[in-house]
């Protein structure tokens, strides 16, 4: 074979790579070029999950003293949670799901919200609530087991039901009678709970000086002052007569 026909052999075998491996560095460029811009992004979406789910904690842990107060804190916190979970799930991902799956992930991540608020919230308030958080803390981690298998989709539902699953729910059962037990001795002591409410009107002090008897009263001005009559004498008898 000759010169010109290995050269161009050799030009043949080379000038179809060229433009492919332009086309990939080319794409890897936009890439890292996407990642850097979307930065404010990526930082607002994970920022976003855990103070929505910081406001849900502590709008359910605190619901009893101020129902219309923490009810709007609580959808406050789901608001922000659902705005997370929409920008890291489908505006900063690659693919697009379908309305179906939007909607599922969606709820599942409204599921997880206060699930992960009930759980957080019991253990960080369980000493001013204690009957309340034995309550939250079993029920959170079930609620935001389910709803993560639900909002993972390269999770199966059916593991809901499977070992893991029952080991979560033995471990919530398992938590909750221990924290009853809990909650029930530190009801009992002196000096338990939390509350929020105006402070307490200080108690009366019994040890309180006694009052003192009143000083006599200064005669008025102008008034002539009283002269006491002189105490009467006793007779002295020494014997002798006088």
């Amino acid at each position: 074979m000759t010169s010109p026909q290995l050269l161009g052999a050799r030009t043949a075998d080379t000038s179809p790579d060229a433009p492919a491996t332009g086309r990939a560095a080319r794409r890897k460029h936009q890439a890292g070029m996407a990642r850097k811009r979307s930065l404010a992004a990526r930082y607002l979406g994970y920022v976003g999950y855990f103070v929505g789910a910081g406001l849900i904690s502590g709008a359910v842990v605190h619901h009893p003293l101020d129902p219309d107060r923490y009810t709007r804190i609580a959808v406050y916190g789901a608001l922000v949670f659902l705005a997370a979970t929409a920008l890291n799930e489908f505006v900063l991902t690659r693919e697009r799901p379908g309305l179906p799956r939007l909607l599922l992930v969606m709820g599942a991540s409204l599921l997880l919200s206060f699930g992960i608020g009930m759980l957080s919230g019991g253990l960080q308030h369980f000493d001013d609530f204690p009957a309340r958080g034995a309550v939250l803390v079993p029920a959170g981690l079930v609620v935001s087991f389910v709803a993560y298998v639900i909002k993972d989709a390269d999770t199966p539902a059916r593991r809901i039901f499977g070992l893991i699953g029952l080991a979560v729910l033995v471990t919530a059962a398992l938590a909750f009678l221990g924290l009853r037990e809990v909650a029930a001795s530190m009801e009992g002591a002196p000096g338990g709970g939390h509350s929020h409410g105006t402070a307490e009107e200080p108690a009366a002090d019994d040890h309180a000086p006694a009052a003192t008897p009143a000083s006599p009263a200064a005669p008025a001005p102008g008034a002539s002052p009283t002269v006491e009559p002189a105490p009467a004498r006793t007779p002295h008898n020494d014997g002798h007569a006088h």
